[in-house]
């Protein structure tokens, strides 16, 4: 190694002498507040695809044990389930787009609506509902 380590918690005074900052505390002015990763956009950018790319296995994975629970479960509720998980795969994958989060927003809703289907839809649409508004929320924390 050619140079010390250094904290990224300590910067210099003008004199070039290390000032420890304090880990809770906010920069100095001009300086945008740090969230400690190397590149935030893509690390929420990967937070969203993984809740929809969940989100899709977990609605594939539910047609059967719908079907065999509740038993009203028809050829367009399944239809329209599988419609929902390739669309959450395609946003999934579209992530770099800006208008993509709005569009996992608008899939939320579309889940609970399925619960006009079956009643076991709009469950899965209120819990995944709640996990998107928190990677909303982290996003919202992350980049500003």
């Amino acid at each position: 190694m050619t140079s010390p380590e250094r904290d990224p918690h300590t910067t210099e005074d003008p004199t070039g002498q290390p000032v420890e900052q304090p880990v809770g505390e906010e920069p100095t002015a001009g300086q945008p507040p740090r969230s400690g990763l190397r590149n935030p956009e893509r690390a929420v950018r990967g937070l969203g695809a993984g809740t929809l790319s969940l989100e899709a296995l977990v609605l594939l994975l539910a047609i059967q044990p719908i079907r065999v629970v509740g038993g009203d479960l028809g050829g367009a509720a399944i239809g329209a389930v599988v419609a929902l998980a390739v669309a959450a795969v395609v946003l999934a994958g579209m992530m770099r787009r800006p208008w993509a989060w709005h569009a996992g927003t608008v899939l939320q809703g579309l889940l609970l609506l399925g619960g006009l289907l079956h009643w076991s839809l709009l469950g899965l649409g209120i819990i995944f509902a709640l996990v998107w508004a928190y990677a909303l929320h982290v996003r919202r924390v992350i980049l500003g």
